[in-house]
């Protein structure tokens, strides 16, 4: 498995605009945590960012996890990178 780092945006007025898919959201990185496909995800502190680590057999896959978030889906997430990255210690 490989790992790829997330970098994205949000949308303006993210706290008011995730309130509908938020739980949802939170719900899914539970599952794909435990499933040990996403190992950290967040926003930057001023909630412009979001930051994660995803593993998975390939960035098609990897792909698949950004795009089947509610966040990416409602256009929470406004763009987003991935890089696949290389864990040295």
């Amino acid at each position: 498995m490989s790992k790829f780092v997330l970098t994205g945006t949000y949308c303006e007025d993210v706290l008011e605009k995730r309130t509908p898919y938020r739980q949802a959201h939170l719900d899914r990185l539970a599952k794909l945590k435990a499933d040990g496909k996403v190992l950290t995800i967040g926003p930057s502190k001023d909630l412009t960012r979001v930051f994660g680590i995803y593993e998975a057999a390939s960035e098609d896959e990897a792909r698949l996890l950004v795009e089947d978030d509610p966040y990416w889906q409602h256009q929470i997430w406004t763009s987003y990178e991935l890089t696949e990255w290389i864990m040295a210690f």
